[in-house]
């Protein structure tokens, strides 16, 4: 196997952890929210860290995939496809915040914070705006709940990143897309 082949599938392993990782902690803990009848949970911290070690194409995937089957084995069906989409541009946006910010150690954990900030205006955001078509006014009861979990992925993030940069695979994979 030569190293391009090595590289790609190093990632593809690494992506699939991260979508199972954001399954399990989107499943794992649920504090139920009122107005749509979703609930809160840790899960956008994995999302926000897959796009920040992943890079933007590989942690869209596995952010998008993880937190979609969390809808879909939890069922939320209807939130798959909008589930997808949000979770993977939170990721996409952590990782082109990461790329662009990340210059040294200390930027580096500064653009996790703002991958954090970029997931609290995308799910509050995102969620409000599909959730109007599926429930009138009644999205807007969303929206402070959302703003929770973004603000609690955001925290969790920051904690778990310099943990998680510690393994030196996922540091070499967190490097190559910065």
């Amino acid at each position: 196997m030569n190293s391009k082949s090595t590289v790609t599938l190093k990632k593809l392993v690494m992506a699939a952890l991260f979508a199972a990782l954001a399954c399990v902690a989107t499943m794992s803990i649920k504090i139920p929210t009122p107005g749509t009848s979703g609930y809160i949970h840790p899960g956008d911290a994995i999302v926000i860290l897959a796009g920040v070690v992943l890079g933007p194409a590989w942690g869209f995937l596995a952010g998008g995939i993880g937190s979609a089957m969390a809808d879909l084995l939890g069922g939320y069906f209807v939130y798959v496809p909008i589930t997808f989409v949000i979770k993977g541009l939170v990721s996409l946006c952590s990782a082109l915040l990461y790329r662009k910010v990340g210059k040294n150690s200390k930027s580096r954990y500064t653009a996790v914070i703002l991958g954090g900030v970029a997931d609290i205006i995308l799910v509050a955001g995102g969620y409000c705006l599909c959730e109007y078509f599926i429930y009138g006014a009644g999205a807007f009861a969303s929206v402070p709940a959302n703003l929770v979990q973004g603000i609690g992925g955001l925290i969790l993030s920051a904690v778990l990143y310099p943990i998680l940069i510690a393994i030196p695979d996922v540091k070499q994979t967190a490097l190559a897309n910065s």
